[in-house]
């Protein structure tokens, strides 16, 4: 038996990527937090930004200024899709409803996690880059005869290459200046971005549809030495806050003015503010 308060063997937490030290007086509680061996606060707090946190995390070690720099160029990108997204489309949906924060943040996960414009996408997409690297043979023969499978049973075979859009007609201006400015980022040797920057058009061609965001990032996440898992797992986390801030806006905004609704949502019978049919209800 152990002493009462005091936590079991068993109970002691094992994780690479955390490692905390007990308070003298309460064994619960930490007196200091240790994120791969760094002392988050009282020595990563106030002198780090949040990318370069997100970056330890992930990959135990911390950035260097250009990996901070490019990591940084990725979350300004993703950081909010716009309305039209169907992740961000989703938080909305849930805002205009009245629904809480919760619930809006957990719907935009949903269709965010997908294959089309989503972090599964992300994560076939990287896939496929590792599989080309920056052979144009071997990037015309996967795009030209590509397999529209994914290894986990959970996930039906994709509809479209992934990296490309599959509606598009030319590329975008945001994904050709995203991809401009990240491949400007200089973290070494040449990388896959610059490569995609140069190939853009023939890699364009081979697929027959127009490169995506989700390509360009996937290139820059490649760069960054993420593995397929890790930036499925990042795209969804980078991309909450757009969603998030749509949502309130719209809570505000109400049915009426949905950005969708062309001409304004009439009701030929409005039951009147919520709070006053609650209190007709409650009579």
């Amino acid at each position: 038996m152990t002493d009462a308060g005091k936590p079991r063997q068993k109970d002691v937490i094992h994780s690479k990527i955390w490692q905390e030290i007990p308070e003298p007086d309460n064994p619960f509680a930490a007196q200091a937090c240790y994120c791969s061996g760094f002392d988050v606060y009282g020595d990563l707090l106030g002198k780090v930004s949040w990318v370069e946190y997100l970056y330890l995390l992930f990959k135990l070690e911390p950035p260097s200024k250009t990996q901070t720099k490019l990591l940084e160029g990725v979350a300004v990108a993703l950081a909010n899709p716009g309305p039209r997204d169907l992740s961000v489309r989703a938080a909305m949906s849930g805002g205009a409803g009245g629904s809480i924060a919760a619930s809006c943040l957990i719907g935009a996960l949903g269709p965010g996690s997908g294959q089309y414009g989503g972090a599964r996408e992300m994560f076939l997409a990287i896939r496929l880059i590792n599989t080309c690297g920056k052979d144009l043979a071997i990037w015309q023969d996967k795009l030209t005869n590509y397999e529209k499978q994914d290894d986990v049973k959970a996930w039906p075979d994709i509809e479209h290459i992934p990296g490309f859009d599959p509606y598009g007609s030319s590329c975008s201006t945001p994904v050709k200046q995203t991809l401009d400015y990240l491949s400007s980022i200089e973290i070494g040797e040449a990388g896959q971005l610059q490569w995609l920057k140069q190939n853009r058009e023939s890699v364009e061609g081979f697929s027959g549809n127009p490169l995506a965001m989700v390509g360009v990032i996937a290139a820059a996440f490649i760069d960054l030495g993420f593995t397929d898992e890790q930036a499925e797992m990042l795209f969804m986390i980078l991309r909450l806050p757009g969603a998030g801030a749509h949502a309130l806006e719209q809570r505000h905004n109400g049915l009426a003015k949905y950005p969708f609704f062309a001409d304004g949502l009439k009701l030929s019978n409005d039951p009147g503010p919520v709070k006053d049919n609650l209190e007709k209800i409650n009579k």
